[in-house]
């Protein structure tokens, strides 16, 4: 269906919106705190056995906001979707005790952040390009390998995403008029003449 949007949507600049792409971003972001939360929760198990051989009770280390590192870490799940300053002070309190225990996961939410702010932000096409740019280069400083292989997917449709700051609009209503163009061809079976079937498209939606 994209060579239909080409054929319709003439002289019209294709733009992303990195919506999916933050989603993504934030799910390696979550993916990195279950790591560290099946460690921790490994390390409480680890300890509870060695408590009882021994014939003590366990005593969990609690930090100073109350939480032991599996509750920190379990609890954390929504802060990290949020920006800095929208954090309640138990979240800011949570967070600062996460990315002191954690370092990684502060570098992650650092870099998930930043591209966040790149849209939210930026106004003009070229600042946007250069902050963008800037800021691949300190993914590929992380040598987080699931946030390379992200930037790599934003890299290969740079030019797409930058047309967002055209206007600040996406392809969202060329997104919607395919999906019209998709049902309309379902119903009828499928298309073979397909200059035709655009035809018929100009004649219902022209």
């Amino acid at each position: 269906m994209y060579y239909t949007y080409t054929q319709i949507v003439i002289n019209t600049p294709r733009s992303i919106l990195l919506i999916t792409t933050h989603f993504l971003f934030f799910y390696a972001l979550t993916l990195m705190r279950i790591v560290h939360c099946w460690d921790a929760i490994n390390e409480e198990t680890e300890a509870i056995e060695q408590a009882k051989y021994t014939g003590k009770k366990y005593i969990p280390i609690i930090l100073e906001n109350g939480d032991t590192k599996k509750q920190l870490l379990a609890r954390s799940c929504y802060l990290l979707f949020k920006s800095a300053d929208k954090w309640t002070d138990k979240q800011k309190r949570r967070a600062k005790l996460l990315f002191e225990l954690y370092p990684d996961i502060k570098k992650g939410y650092s870099l998930t952040h930043s591209l966040r702010m790149i849209f939210s932000k930026n106004t003009i096409k070229d600042a946007a390009g250069l902050s963008l740019a800037r800021w691949y280069n300190q993914v590929a400083e992380s040598e987080f390998k699931s946030f390379n292989t992200i930037s790599a997917t934003i890299y290969e449709h740079y030019e797409e995403i930058l047309n967002f700051f055209n206007n600040r609009s996406t392809n969202a209503s060329a997104e919607s008029f395919n999906a019209k163009i998709k049902a309309f061809r379902a119903s009828l079976r499928g298309v073979n003449d397909m200059k035709f079937f655009l035809f018929r498209v100009a004649n219902v939606w022209g």
